[in-house]
């Protein structure tokens, strides 16, 4: 990997993202480029990494269109690259504005709205979930009613599993509709409204593709684990090349179709589907790298390195895609299992110590208010650890082990009660 020099073109970064889960990321492409970045704050933990930023709202097209070309007047700007799920099709457009190679804006605006996405899936014959839009309580009665039960609501363009729910009786229908709408307000996307779906069942499985000009290369498979339903929340992802088949090969295939129907053409996309006993089915269509640190795991179970691709894709450049590595790589995420104060959220030293955890990351503080999913979403996480092992199993049973080595002491008492006391 070549070092970036004061000649060479810059990157455009729209949105840094958590330190705790991009952070890896945006140190990893300051070895190579240098970085110029758009984002809603003036950086902090991103300072070492960046060459120039402008602090901007992100949701706002003609402000991040001004400040590209304040910094496109003092720097040359080979790419533009987003992460965000919430950013990139803004990132697509500033992009297609300073004629770099990127997305089609209007593929990735497909893709963020998933009834339109399950619309074109309709019309093209991917396989994917019977669905209907769904805008107010009573609509949403007539989709129980068309789907049967259980099956599935989410808001149509919010992220990260926020607002998803399975409904498995008519008894939940309203709070399932009040929850759902919740979330929608929280991520301001309830003008998309929400979309009801086919409950799919089997193993949730992700693709990570690799897209050069029309060229795709499935790389890596995501095998991943949820908590109890009726949410959604994800608890732990594994990649190792060992599982991949023809089971997963005929995923990648669905995954490829779904992407060329949506004209998504460049870039790395993460596509999310379910082994169904009818086949693959997609759940729905990212055009950005995956997060939870799947691009880690990737990295550390075949050497192949995809935020690199992203970034050398989005500056016209033909990524290295060998692999190099032939092991198996897993992340858990601790959540509490009860209301509360933290007070105290510790990792036992074997941690830091055993060559198979490549990282234990604590992400509370103590004074922390907690509480389980789905009441805080994402920010529920106390902690996550990444292992490596020679073989699936043997990854399965380190994450266990690092998991179980992460220790959290929750004060249950009502909050009146304790300032009483």
């Amino acid at each position: 990997m070549t070092a970036p020099t004061p000649n060479t073109p810059a990157l455009l970064l729209v949105g840094a993202g958590d330190p705790l889960y991009r952070g890896y990321a945006l140190k990893r492409l300051a070895t190579r480029y240098r970085i110029l970045l758009l984002d809603a704050a003036p950086p902090t933990w991103q300072e070492p990494y960046l060459t120039a930023h402008r602090a901007v709202d992100l949701g706002d097209l003609p402000e991040l269109r001004n400040a590209t070309d304040d910094l496109a007047d003092q720097y040359e700007i080979g790419g533009v690259l987003s992460w965000g799920e919430f950013t990139a099709a803004h990132a697509a457009v500033l992009a297609a504005h300073l004629q770099t190679d990127g997305p089609d804006p209007a593929a990735v605006r497909a893709c963020r709205n998933k009834a339109h996405a399950r619309a074109v899936f309709d019309t093209y014959g991917v396989p994917s979930a019977s669905w209907s839009s769904v805008s107010d309580p009573e609509e949403l009665r007539r989709a129980a009613a068309d789907l049967g039960y259980p099956f599935v609501l989410k808001p149509a363009a919010a992220a990260g599993s926020a607002g998803v729910i399975r409904i498995d009786s008519p008894t939940g229908l309203d709070g399932a509709y009040a929850f759902t709408a919740r979330a929608a307000e929280s991520h301001q996307v309830t003008s998309a409204g929400l979309v009801a779906e086919e409950y799919l069942d089997g193993p949730e499985i992700s693709i990570e593709v690799v897209m050069d000009r029309g060229e795709y290369t499935a790389v890596a498979v995501t095998f991943k684990s949820l908590g109890k339903p009726p949410y959604f929340e994800e608890t732990g992802h594994l990649v190792a090349p060992t599982l991949r088949g023809p089971v997963t090969d005929e995923a990648e295939e669905v995954a490829v179709r779904a992407l060329r129907v949506l004209g998504l053409t460049h870039g790395v996309a993460h596509v999310e589907m379910r082994l169904t006993p009818t086949g693959p089915r997609i759940i729905e269509v990212n055009p950005r790298l995956g997060g939870d640190l799947i691009p880690h795991l990737v990295h550390l179970a075949t050497g192949v390195d995809l935020v690199t691709a992203a970034a050398d894709l989005a500056m016209g450049r033909t990524p290295d895609l060998s692999a190099t590595r032939y092991q198996a790589a897993a992340i858990g995420f601790l959540y509490p299992q009860t209301t509360g104060r933290l007070r105290t959220l510790t990792a036992e030293a074997v941690l830091a110590t055993s060559p198979w955890c490549d990282r234990a990351v604590l992400e509370q503080q103590p004074g922390a208010r907690v509480a389980p999913p789905p009441n805080a979403g994402l920010d529920s996480r106390l902690a996550h650890v990444v292992v490596t092992a020679d073989t699936p199993a043997q990854a399965r049973l380190r994450l266990d082990r690092a998991l179980a080595a992460v220790h959290a002491d929750i004060d249950t008492t009502p909050i009146d009660k304790a300032v009483a006391a």
